[in-house]
């Protein structure tokens, strides 16, 4: 979700927008009272920053911060439903399919018609060769005639195959990447990740992994459902992202996260991971719905150097290693080589 804090638009419609988008998030119904507490988040800049603060890592404004606001909630408060699932890439797949096919048929065609003439041309040929005549003059400008309309014609229709291959190529680019993001979190997914690794550094410098993982959330989604827990989830990955800048972060499975960091040495990757356990350990995660304040989250995490010609297993052996030391000292620490 994201942080609905002042927002400034240009003209009444982007302003009611953003209005809607803020009940919309907040799950609060188009109430006379609700209009006017959206109004004054949006516009007033005191307000906005206290909102932005509030609904920091995806949470709902409670009645009690509304309140505290200045503002009101009717007695009915929606659950918005969650986002339907991501299916993008499997529409461009199946659209890129229907392009390959329409273009094989294309080709297909052309071949069968370019045989054809062919055919005509050499049997109009021999027969000229063995009876030359006037008539036969004349059916070589037919040939010659029909010829120059095909070669028109496949002209065209060349050009039109181009042009489709050129927004295949296209859409099997949007493919490609879909297929390499997590559509929860929006970070690159496994494959994304050993891709990333496959691509060479600088020969000498520093590359380095850590493997992330969110202490005790089987038991989190246990106790407040798979919706809370996908939502702290998007809001660790984006910390990541923050504490982690320049690098790349993955979801690399379930409630386990890695991180690839380039051009620093294992020193500054390990103090980099650290920090954004630190930031983790000190927000307050709520149930949207009730303002109730959830468990702490905190992060524990494995950070190694690569060594020249290591392969990707090896390094998450090591890293995963390093991970269970962590959770046997306690957790919510990280530990390196």
């Amino acid at each position: 979700m994201r942080n609905a804090g002042p927002r400034r638009g240009s003209g009444n419609d982007t302003l009611f927008a953003a209005i809607g988008e803020f009940l919309h998030l907040h799950g609060l119904d188009p109430a006379p009272a609700h209009y006017s507490f959206a109004h004054a988040a949006l516009t007033d800049p005191t307000i906005g920053a206290a909102v932005a603060r509030l609904s920091d890592g995806g949470v709902r404004l409670s009645r009690r911060d509304i309140a505290a606001l200045g503002g009101s909630v009717s007695a009915r408060r929606p659950i918005a439903p969650l986002p339907p699932p991501d299916d993008s890439a499997a529409r461009l797949v199946e659209q890129t399919q229907k392009q390959v096919d329409g273009f094989a048929d294309l080709m297909s065609s052309m071949r069968q018609e370019t045989t054809g003439f062919g055919r005509d041309l050499e049997e109009t040929a021999a027969a000229i060769q063995r009876q030359p005549n006037i008539a036969g003059l004349d059916e070589i400008a037919r040939l010659t005639g029909a010829m120059t309309a095909r070669i028109r014609d496949t002209e065209t229709r060349l050009a039109n195959a181009t042009a489709e291959t050129d927004a295949l190529r296209t859409k099997l680019g949007e493919a490609l990447a879909q297929a390499r993001r997590d559509p929860l979190t929006g970070l690159f997914n496994r494959l994304g990740f050993e891709e990333a690794f496959a691509t060479p550094v600088a020969k000498g410098a520093p590359r380095c992994v850590a493997v992330v993982d969110v202490d005790h959330f089987k038991r989190f989604n246990d106790e407040h459902g798979h919706g809370v827990g996908d939502r702290v989830l998007s809001a660790i990955g984006r910390g990541l992202e923050t504490a982690c800048k320049e690098h790349l972060v993955a979801r690399y499975g379930g409630e386990e996260f890695a991180v690839l960091m380039d051009g620093i040495p294992l020193v500054r990757a390990a103090a980099m991971l650290d920090r954004a356990r630190e930031d983790l350990a000190k927000r307050t995660f709520r149930d949207r719905e009730t303002g109730t304040p959830l468990r702490r989250i905190t992060l524990s995490a494995g950070v190694v150097a690569v060594r020249p010609g290591e392969v990707l297993g090896a390094v998450l052996a090591r890293a995963d290693e390093l991970l269970y030391t962590a959770k046997a000292e306690g957790r919510d620490r990280v530990c390196t080589a």
